[in-house]
């Protein structure tokens, strides 16, 4: 791969011919052409999220939270991979023929790796969950992915929204979350650390909050100190879209729009998302900035350009041709990680359906036949996409009589002052009634839950107001309970929803996430017993009886599983299967030298009649220390195996997972008596009940290095 070093030098003497004008018009997103250096115009703004987004049509996977779901790293870096290869098809189609507009670059932001603190949280579903080592190794494979390995930069990756940024929507202009260097540190700023230190990603932007009382965009403490000094950062920071107007607007800490310019450009942020920029000149001439400023932002950008290809015609990804964008090929990864993202919640013995005992099938719901459903929001246009509705009817055939019905609305209850409620439920509950199961297809979709701005919720901003279902949806489920036939929930949504009514009286739930375009082949393929359900819950299903914190509050107490001590509905980590797996001879060391990596050996064996894949979940517990978490994540792998195979799957911890952090924030492995937990759910007081998965337990002790 070209060496940064070169491509910082070739950057550096391609921008010592430029005028002071010209560094400055190229710190904006839109960059404009520079013919007489033979420098075209670039848009520093794509989006690639779960493929290619807003750029026509391109392959389209589930939505981040689905895929974290898989817990599967090695699948995150193929379809990072994937996503890579379109963009690149769809940058060398565009630019030949002299398209350099918004969303045809090679600089992806994406992934987003904040921390999913709360389930009201709109745009939650962008990223990997609530838990930073699940977020870290899934955020660094995709990173891996889309980078790639060649001579250049495949596309350049952009670890978001830097930093402590999960809610509130509404607020977020205005926002200062306030974290201890605690929570900073164990929570908030692993997975950044890990995309920037592991990952090696490209770019990284900033949030729209402050933080601690700077703006995340223009703040000392996280551009400078943390992200360049301590963990030596070398690509290039983005502001996000129109966030340093806010400096001045609405977060109040300047005064004018070149003060706000010049805070962001001297604490690094390189590229501005919006217009401030357009200011930097005056922010030059009133003595706000230097033009060694100016210089040392464009010359990390074309750093970047270069480190791209962009200047070589010769790099080797300009031949990836059109044709590969929207491939079969790639479509049939985007089903099978469909397939790896849904979570079977419940099942009472219904799931598999028997398709040859089966005569008429109801399909109910709102998101049965909704393509919105499919998509989550940072998404592509696919060319084909399969709704549950359609899923259903394909795989059941002619022999089933399938009667559908939308039920009720989404979530408005009334339209230009007429009245919804109720206007489908007979239709839901004659044609439940007259079938031996019902598929009912619930949930939201991103008009409902998303970001501030997108969105046409009660509260205008993207979050939910609280976890109940919309009270239509609600019915709805009621009124098809009531009619004594069986139910199977398919929940189409981005987040946790109450859904105690639902595991008190359905057959089955199946959390369905929003699943891209093969979604709903996916769904009806799982329902029939094609293959054997493996998603794990990437968050915590909060029981209605959990403390739900106030959601201003950034503290972590009594947020997701790592500091619930209260039992929820469904743990994060859960799912269940229709096979079964034993574990036996968790094999690791009696004890290790601090700051050492330890490796992990279990034997698992499916124990059932079908295959199956099991996610294996390592838990660590016992850190020393006052105020520590109830258990950590540590290791997991997802493994195939056939009826009565057995294999010894071997898990590295690093060492990074047993750090404990102090209430100053300070970190280290501490010696003590730690215990390790193995199997394929958390090791809390239902995992067999729920599960019917056994956890293996071993203690080793951590020795002075």
């Amino acid at each position: 791969m070209m060496k940064r070093e070169t491509a910082r030098k070739l950057a550096r003497e391609l921008v010592a011919q430029m005028t002071v004008e010209e560094k400055a018009s190229q710190l904006l997103f839109q960059a404009p052409a520079i013919p007489r250096l033979g420098i075209p115009a670039y848009n520093w703004w794509n989006e690639g999220l779960h493929g290619v987004a807003r750029a026509g049509t391109a392959t389209m996977f589930p939505q981040a939270i689905g895929m974290a779901a898989m817990f599967d790293a090695p699948m995150m870096q193929e379809i990072g991979s994937v996503i890579a290869d379109e963009a690149r098809s769809k940058y060398n189609m565009q630019s030949a023929l002299g398209d350099r507009d918004i969303y045809k670059g090679l600089t992806l932001w994406s992934p987003n790796v904040n921390i999913f603190r709360d389930p009201r949280w709109g745009r939650g579903h962008e990223t990997y969950g609530e838990d930073p080592f699940l977020s870290s190794r899934l955020g660094v494979s995709f990173i891996k992915g889309l980078q790639g390995d060649g001579e250049y930069l495949k596309t350049a990756a952009c670890a978001k929204h830097f930093a402590v940024h999960s809610g509130p929507e509404g607020k977020r202009h205005e926002f200062d979350a306030h974290a201890t260097p605690k929570d900073m540190w164990e929570t908030y700023l692993p997975a950044f650390e890990a995309c920037v230190k592991e990952g090696n990603v490209e770019a990284v932007m900033g949030a729209y909050n402050r933080t601690n009382g700077e703006p995340c965009c223009g703040s000392k403490t996280l551009l400078k100190d943390i992200l360049r000094d301590t963990w030596g950062f070398e690509g290039h920071v983005v502001s996000d879209c129109w966030a340093i107007c806010d400096f001045h607007t609405t977060h109040k800490v300047t005064s004018t729009p070149e003060e706000s310019a010049a805070l962001a450009l001297q604490n690094g942020c390189d590229v501005n998302c919006g217009s401030m920029y357009g200011h930097l000149l005056e922010a030059l001439q009133q003595g706000l900035i230097t033009e060694d400023q100016l210089t040392t932002a464009a010359e990390r950008l074309f750093t970047t350009r270069y480190l791209l290809g962009m200047f070589d015609e010769k790099c080797e990804y300009n031949k990836i041709p059109y044709e590969d964008t929207d491939s079969p090929e790639h479509n049939a990864l985007a089903l099978e990680a469909a397939r790896r993202s849904l979570v079977l919640l419940k099942n009472d013995g219904l799931l598999p359906l028997n398709r040859e005992a089966l005569h008429k099938v109801a399909v109910i719901g709102p998101n049965a036949d909704s393509r919105a459903s499919l998509n989550g929001n940072y998404h592509g246009t696919p060319s084909r996409s399969v709704t549950v509705l359609e899923g259903l009817r394909q795989e059941l055939g002619d022999g089933v009589r399938l009667f559908y019905s939308e039920g009720s609305h989404l979530f408005k209850d009334r339209v230009e002052g007429l009245a919804l409620p109720g206007d489908r439920l007979a239709e839901a509950k004659a044609v439940a009634s007259l079938s031996d199961v019902t598929v009912l297809c619930l949930g939201l979709d991103e008009t409902m839950e998303g970001e501030q701005g997108d969105t046409s919720n009660l509260s205008a901003s993207g979050d939910k107001l609280g976890l109940d279902l919309p009270p239509a949806q609600q019915e709805l489920l009621e009124a098809v309970v009531s009619t004594g036939k069986p139910v199977i929930l398919v929940m189409l949504a981005g987040s946790a929803l109450n859904l105690s009514y639902a595991q008190e009286h359905c057959a089955a739930i199946v959390q369905a996430w929003y699943p891209g375009a093969w979604g709903g082949q996916a769904v009806a393929e799982l329902l029939l017993g094609k293959y054997s359900p493996s998603g794990r819950l990437p968050v915590t299903f909060y029981a209605p009886s959990n403390p739900l914190p106030d959601f201003e509050d950034y503290s972590m107490k009594d947020r997701t599983y790592r500091y619930l001590h209260e039992e929820p509905l469904y743990p994060f980590g859960y799912g269940l299967s229709y096979t079964a797996f034993s574990y036996e001879k968790l094999d690791a060391p009696e004890s290790i030298a601090a700051g050492s990596d330890m490796q992990v050996t279990v034997k698992v064996r499916n124990t059932g009649s079908r295959a199956g894949a099991e996610v294996v979940q390592l838990y660590l517990s016992g850190r020393p220390g006052e105020n520590q978490p109830i258990r950590s994540l540590c290791g997991f792998a997802r493994v195939e195996l056939d009826p009565g195979e057995e294999k010894d799957v071997t898990l590295q911890i690093p060492s990074s997972a047993m750090l404990t952090v102090a209430e100053d924030g300070s970190r280290a492995v501490l010696p003590g008596h730690y215990c390790l937990t193995a199997g394929g759910s958390q090791p809390d007081s239902r995992s067999l009940e729920l599960t019917g998965r056994e956890t293996l337990c071993c203690f080793f002790d951590v020795k002075e290095a």
